[in-house]
């Protein structure tokens, strides 16, 4: 019976879909894959009996553990890649004949190759543009259609961090009229806006694919949140046949409500194309209306407002997830990214996903859109360079035509660190690149990011194609110099050290030529391995590591021009580890068993580092303080701290063992000063002002107790920061951040899991073996911690406490009901969280 009700369901869809102008469906769902490279495995017949039944978005790297001799290396975080094909079927209903079909990828690692019916469709090899194939021609109608793809992320090492392999961003099988809004067709400008109107450019790029010319009426509705038409245009057209045109429209908007950062207001244009009075296709795009203005005398203006970027840049990995782009893991790192204090990002060295962009549009976070991390010469020995001659003009035209309605999206990068900058074919290959882009999208900024010197001739020469230039650790070193002989430049910070946060903070706030800065890195990331971690070293190494990074602008130099001619240096990060023994290298790179960079503001789980307290402080002010102690050193040794390391701390105040002796307190601070009391005792009382970088270090001898730092503002206490000395652990406590999740084989539900004392506090000391359980209509996506030596599988069962927190996430399935998670660990009480599974409405889907 229940095999009857979905046969029946299933009809009851497609003809309900028949009458649609424009058929939309997910084919996220019931893929057949297998790690290996079997021969004839695009063929229709092959038999995939045997392969793994999987849905994505999906990731064959993240199941496995990293090993030291992964080809991927220390960039790629020692994790396996390989090769893999995957293959699903879906039948064709009558109802699409006479109609065009595509199937759309948001983006596959690497090297994709896509057959219908064993047919090649076409490749692509970038594994971050978002590209279509027609399956059209090949489509059978009288039985089951076989979509193959093959994988092949073989040649390593390829990228300079971890990158995932598989079809990791979502699929969808789009169905139109022959006459219809072209891929990627609608682009939404605002031509101006003020509080009373604002006028819309609208131009709509409509394809005719049938044997006739068509007379075509391009209908455009411009729609506010609440549904209300906030104005509308109309255009004839007239598209011979196989070719097409485009129409643009200007529509007034009366009394708009603008995008910003406080208030990201969404409208949608709603565009129908006609053909002889009745609707073949409809599409719908979210947009914007604001306005974006940048020069050196003003700096950056957001809808004619001075706005300074206090902006992170991230790699796309949603940690424990490896590459998988589910949509709550995109939205939830915005959501993140906002609460600390960030108000821009940038897409560190690639596009990312339409997922991450329609979450930065709807919380309202600005964007950096990054396109390439190597033009022509290689930094990794198979990385984008040997693809650059033939692809780059079709996948940064893809970024372009893919995200320019996003409003969040204010500038367009067509490179980071690129070697060529210091040769002579680089300006040409820049002016080419910005061209490029301008040619599709001129309402934005272009820019690059330069590692290297920026006033030499070769990259003044790059830089003159740029409308704003980024600096990556050289902005303090560059910047007046730059300025002096070109006032004309707009400067930004691309890329900054984690402990360099007071310095660029003053540049950024001090000069309105710089408007803003993006640390390394806003949240830690998979690959670059260990380069933000410390270490315990002897006095020597310590002093060697602070004089390397003092010479670190003429060695980058060196090393670029050497990459740049032609020279391999794609092991850099691994000779560091390789050298063994005490060196500055070795502590900058440290190699395996460091599989994540550990840098990041915001470590791989989601949870604040105390050095993102200190950075929010710094760039947002207000009447905060927090208070964090510094790791004691071992006897006779120092602590390495070099490169993107800061001082390690922990915002703990329970030290056993440390009775007595003397404990760094560190306290950051928004106000003018601080004072720290231990158990009711004042300690002392610092100024906390700009002078003092915004914070205070004080000397305390170590006692169980309070340990409290109290902001002062006047003589008014405005602000405090409580440590408290933590019993044993006792017990495990879960914590679900959504107790109500969406049934629809998607929604992702994050569970942190605490060791805590018998009073419910968290005792960052345990480290207890962890084992989860899970009942209910869900599955276990991932298990982690933010221990980047931990080689555990993030898919599996078990793990163990790091400071005493792990992470699971649970994906759910198709069906609603309750969701129980449990977690025991030795010695301790066991654990559980219920989360409830909604059933709502589904999306439709390739059957």
């Amino acid at each position: 019976m229940r095999l009857v009700l979905v046969f029946l369901t299933v009809i009851v869809m497609a003809m309900g879909q028949s009458k649609q102008p424009r058929l939309e469906l997910a084919a996220d769902a019931n893929w057949r894959f297998v790690l290996g490279d079997p021969v004839g495995a695009e063929a229709r017949a092959f038999d995939d009996s045997s392969w793994r039944k999987v849905d994505l978005p999906h990731d064959w790297s993240i199941e496995s553990s990293p090993a030291k001799d992964n080809p991927t290396g220390s960039g790629g975080g020692f994790y396996p890649a390989g090769t893999g094909w995957y293959r699903k079927s879906f039948r064709a209903p009558a109802e699409w004949k006479g109609r065009r079909v595509n199937v759309e990828f948001d983006g596959v690692y690497r090297d994709a190759t896509v057959y219908l019916n064993g047919h090649k469709l076409g490749h692509q090899p970038y594994g971050y543009t978002s590209f279509r194939f027609d399956l059209t021609s090949e489509l059978d109608y009288s039985g089951p259609n076989v979509l193959a793809v093959r994988v092949d992320n073989s040649q390593q090492p390829n990228s300079r961090w971890y990158s995932g392999s598989g079809i990791y961003r979502h699929v969808r099988v789009v169905v139109n009229h022959p006459a219809h809004v072209a891929d990627w067709g609608v682009f939404v400008t605002t031509k101006q806006a003020g509080a009373e109107s604002a006028t819309v450019t609208v131009r709509t790029h409509v394809a005719n694919e049938s044997a006739a010319r068509a007379g075509l009426t391009v209908e455009t509705r411009i729609v506010d949140r609440s549904g209300k038409v906030s104005g509308t245009a109309h255009s004839a057209i007239d598209v011979a046949a196989s070719s097409a045109a485009e129409a643009t429209q200007e529509v007034v908007v009366a009394r708009p409500v603008l995008w910003s950062l406080e208030a990201p207001a969404l409208y949608r244009v709603v565009t129908r194309v006609l053909q002889g009075g009745q609707v073949v296709d409809e599409v719908e795009t979210p947009f914007g209306i604001r306005t974006i203005a940048w020069s050196a005398e003003k700096g950056l203006l957001l809808n004619g407002k001075p706005i300074k970027l206090a902006g992170g840049s991230v790699h796309h990995d949603n940690g424990p997830l490896g590459a998988m782009a589910f949509d709550r893991a995109e939205e939830r790192r915005v959501q993140i990214l906002k609460a600390a204090g960030f108000n821009a990002v940038r897409t560190s060295h690639n596009p990312p996903s339409p997922a991450f962009l329609e979450a930065c549009d709807r919380l309202g976070l600005l964007v950096f859109d990054e396109a390439f991390d190597s033009w022509k010469a290689n930094k990794a020995k198979f990385d984008y360079g040997r693809n650059f001659d033939e692809w780059w003009q079709r996948d940064l035209s893809a970024m372009v035509l893919r995200d320019r309605n996003h409003p969040s999206v204010i500038f367009w990068s067509i490179g980071n660190e690129i070697p060529e900058v210091l040769v002579e074919r680089g300006p040409g290959i820049a002016k080419q690149l910005a061209a490029q882009v301008r040619s599709l999208d001129s309402s934005r900024a272009v820019s690059q990011a330069f590692p290297t010197s920026t006033s030499e001739a070769f990259p003044d020469a790059v830089i003159a194609n740029l409308d704003v230039t980024g600096y990556n650790y050289n902005l303090a070193a560059h910047h007046a110099e730059d300025h002096q002989r070109l006032p004309g430049r707009v400067m930004m910070t691309t890329e900054s050290f984690p402990g360099a946060a007071f310095t660029e903070w003053s540049l950024v706030q001090d000069n309105p030529y710089i408007v803003g800065e993006f640390v390394w890195t806003a949240m830690d990331y998979l690959g670059e391995s260990g380069i933000g971690s410390y270490s315990y070293g002897s006095p020597e190494l310590a002093a060697m590591a602070s004089k390397a990074m003092s010479g670190m602008q003429s060695m980058v130099d060196k090393m670029f021009l050497a990459m740049a001619n032609g020279v391999d240096m794609s092991a850099l990060m691994t000779q560091g580890a390789a050298q063994g023994g005490e060196s500055p290298m070795s502590a900058m790179f440290p190699g395996f068993p460091w599989h994540m960079a550990q840098c990041g503001d915001i470590d791989i789980t989601g949870y604040r580092k105390p050095q993102s307290y200190y950075r929010d402080i710094l760039w947002n002010g207000g009447d905060r303080v927090y208070a964090t102690v510094r790791l004691p050193e071992p006897e006779g040794k120092k602590t390495v701290v070099v490169g993107w390391a800061v001082f390690p701390t922990r915002p703990s105040w329970t030290w056993p063992g440390q009775e007595g002796k003397m404990l760094q307190v560190e306290v950051y601070s928004g106000v003018e000063k601080v004072r720290l009391y231990l158990n009711d005792k004042l300690i002392g009382e610092k100024p906390t002002g700009r002078a003092q970088e915004f914070r205070a270090m004080f000397d305390v001898p170590y006692a169980e107790g309070t340990l409290k730092a109290v902001g002062v503002r006047g003589e008014r206490a405005v602000a405090e920061s409580i440590l408290t000395t933590v019993g044993r652990p006792v017990r495990l406590k879960l914590t679900a951040e959504r107790t109500e999740v969406q049934a629809d084989g998607q929604d992702l539900a994050y569970v942190t899991v605490e060791a805590v004392d018998e009073k419910g506090r968290l005792q960052m000391a345990a480290d207890h073996d962890t084992r989860f359980a899970i009942s209910g209509p869900g599955v276990l996506a991932a298990v982690g911690n933010a221990d980047g030596r931990d080689s555990t599988p993030y898919q599996g069962t078990q793990r163990k406490l790091y400071q005493g927190r792990a992470q699971v996430i649970i994906r759910t399935s198709k069906q609603g009901g309750p969701i129980r998670l449990t977690a025991t660990a030795p010695g301790l009480a066991e654990g559980a969280v219920t989360i409830q599974a909604k059933s709502g409405k589904m999306r439709p889907e390739l059957q």
